[in-house]
């Protein structure tokens, strides 16, 4: 991949950037056992998947709201019925979500290159509890509650467009989840790079086929590839 044809770097942020599996599992575990609960790591994933897409595919609510309801729908599937505080507990828990090991360290060296900013399925006051774990600042951060929309709608990513006042040509979309991020960016004539952090096991995202045009095993290794030690660091 040619990335000197590339002005800016546009990220998803949970799953890629963040630590999403872990923060839905330790979210989600304690409530499930506090039920008499017992689902393995792959069923929880596998459940969050389905009922967070499904709400996600109606009339547009909060991510908030999209969370509390996810909770309540595994009290529907297992039978019981989950408290007000673990219905909040989901989303309140996204202010403890970690970055993966090697993302802070990749973002600051991709930094000295390239123009970042991130397309994500979040409210705007959940991200700021992220941001601040990142550690490196972002020309524009585009998230569901500004669009209206949850991806993989492409309304998303026309409001990047925008937003961004640069060709598609100039922006490289890096993301883990094919469903959310690469089958819509590819569509609307994208250049994306795959994460595949997962390595084929069950994540918190529908299972989906989509094009791309790199695949790297971790941040790391794309930032070692976009900014070579010998490389200059102009943007």
């Amino acid at each position: 991949m040619n990335f000197s044809r590339f002005r800016i770097l546009t990220f998803d942020c949970y799953g890629t950037l963040i630590d999403w599996e872990s923060g839905i599992l330790g979210a989600l575990r304690p409530i499930l056992a506090a039920h008499g609960k017992q689902l393995d790591d792959a069923a929880i994933l596998r459940l969050y998947a389905e009922l967070e897409s499904e709400a996600e595919r109606g009339n547009y609510r909060r991510y908030r709201e999209i969370l509390g309801g996810v909770v309540a729908g595994f009290g529907a599937r297992l039978g019981f019925t989950p408290t007000e505080a673990e219905r909040a507990s989901l989303a309140e828990s996204i202010a403890r979500w970690q970055p993966f090991p090697d993302t802070v360290a990749a973002l600051r060296r991709l930094h000295a290159r390239f123009a970042l900013a991130v397309i994500s399925n979040i409210d705007d006051d959940l991200f700021a509890h992220s941001a601040r774990l990142l550690e490196v600042p972002f020309k524009d951060v585009i998230t569901a509650q500004q669009a209206g929309s949850y991806k993989p709608s492409r309304n998303n990513f026309e409001l990047a467009l925008r937003r961004l006042a640069l060709p598609k040509e100039e922006i490289l979309h890096v993301a883990r989840s094919l469903y959310h991020d690469h089958a819509p960016a590819k569509a609307m004539g994208f250049t994306t790079v795959w994460v595949n952090r997962r390595k084929g096991q069950p994540d918190g995202a529908p299972p989906a086929s989509a094009r791309f045009d790199l695949e790297v095993r971790d941040l790391a290794t794309l930032a070692e590839l976009a900014v070579p030690e010998n490389a200059g660091t102009e943007r």
